[in-house]
């Protein structure tokens, strides 16, 4: 485990709303570490330490409690929805060598074949894999594909020791041609506007001379 996913946790005693708002108060973030049939811990990270480390998906923390070292993955991020503040985490024990399933999110790179457009229709994979070594993403290369280019779950190059758990046959990547949509040329709608106006007047002609034939009577 690198150096740089090294965390001080401190074990704390306080729980619910008001003990979490003071946490987050002094750029820290409350969190609960669980797993492996132990009693939940409540423990309190790191405010920025830990959001830089967390931008990576399936991050896994080294935290540093009470002088112990203890591998932990971040299952779940609680985000405030205005702020983007993190406002919780929830935190697995993990342990070298262990495997675990975890979605690894999909890159695209390069440039399609001119004239052609790149649909991403899955955007992770799920797989299980060594804990210590989860990918932080999976990339697809799709430079100079051609159009009706179909590219599956099963053709995707995972690292050694990972196992696809999405069905093989599911379509990540595709590339098309973008739809031809037929727009009307340049005066034909002036032209069909200009009509139903002039339709519109030889109407009202009618109906003025019908009124005025019918009022000298």
């Amino acid at each position: 485990m690198a150096d740089d996913n090294k965390v001080t946790a401190e074990t704390r005693t306080e729980f619910g709303k008001g003990a979490a708002r003071r946490i987050r108060a002094v750029n820290k973030i409350p969190a609960v570490l669980y797993g492996h049939g132990t009693d939940p811990q409540h423990l309190t990270l790191p405010g920025h330490e830990v959001m830089l480390i967390i931008r990576k998906a399936n991050a896994v923390l080294d935290l540093q409690i009470s002088g112990k070292s203890q591998l932990a993955l971040v299952k779940d991020v609680q985000k405030d929805p205005v702020h983007q503040i993190i406002e919780h985490l929830d935190l697995i024990i993990v342990r070298a060598g262990e495997k675990v399933t975890v979605d690894v999110p999909v890159h695209v790179e390069g440039e399609s074949a001119p004239g052609t457009i790149i649909a991403l229709d899955q955007t992770t994979l799920s797989v299980e894999v060594e804990a210590t070594h989860i990918p932080e993403r999976f990339v697809v290369d799709v430079e100079g594909l051609e159009e009706g280019t179909h590219i599956t779950a099963a053709e995707v190059e995972l690292p050694s020791g990972a196992v696809l758990l999405t069905d093989p046959e599911t379509l990540v990547v595709a590339i098309n041609v973008p739809a031809v949509v037929d727009l009307p040329e340049p005066g034909e709608g002036e032209e069909a506007e200009g009509e139903t106006a002039e339709g519109a007047g030889d109407e009202s002609e009618g109906e003025s001379s019908d009124e005025a034939a019918a009022d000298s009577e």
